[in-house]
């Protein structure tokens, strides 16, 4: 009975990883021949959807999307593996890391080609964010991974408080000077 509702209220990492994995087909192509970075956008959606409803037992939406890192081109023709993992859980949210690489059939060629991470909210029957299950952290890479969610929700909230206080404090003056070896042109009337 213990063991029950313990495996409940945590779950490893492994339980909901997800890897979801695509043909690069023509109509996925750009003007310039490549594929379209919305198409491994949506991917990564879905990707991160599965992962975060597979650890708290339901529905979840996208809140945010931190990062989306284009480190390589994905060309038509190739597989595109995407690999998602829970990396911290909050009260209601959860951090999705995901790790897409592509793989040319032909030439065996793999390349990592993005990384993202998405904070996905869990939704109860009552449309409102539920509590998900904490997190077992198994190995080093685990605790590694939490640990740099939580530095990255921390630097998100101070990130937001920074802004606010740009917006709140704004002194024309002060912008100038800062702007003063940027490429723009002030031209107020």
């Amino acid at each position: 009975m213990f063991k029950d509702h313990f495996m409940q209220d945590f779950k490893p990492v492994e339980y909901s990883q997800t890897t979801l994995t695509e043909l690069m087909i023509p109509s996925y192509s750009n003007f310039g021949g490549k594929i379209h970075g919305g198409i491994i956008l949506s991917l990564m959606d879905k990707v991160a959807y599965v992962c975060a409803a597979k650890h708290s037992d339901g529905y979840c939406i996208t809140a945010s999307i931190d990062v989306v890192d284009f480190l390589a081109p994905v060309e038509v023709g190739e597989l595109v593996s995407l690999m998602a993992s829970v990396n911290y859980v909050g009260n209601t949210s959860m951090i999705i890391g995901i790790k897409v690489v592509s793989e040319n059939l032909k030439t065996q060629t793999i390349k990592h080609t993005n990384t993202s991470y998405f904070t996905m909210v869990a939704i109860g029957d009552n449309h409102k964010p539920k509590q998900v299950p904490g997190l077992i952290l198994k190995s080093e890479e685990d605790v590694r991974r939490f640990a740099q969610g939580l530095n990255r929700k921390n630097l998100k909230t101070e990130y937001k408080r920074n802004e606010a206080s740009l917006k709140e404090n704004y002194n024309n003056e002060n912008c100038l000077v800062t702007l003063k070896n940027e490429r723009c042109k002030v031209e107020l009337f």
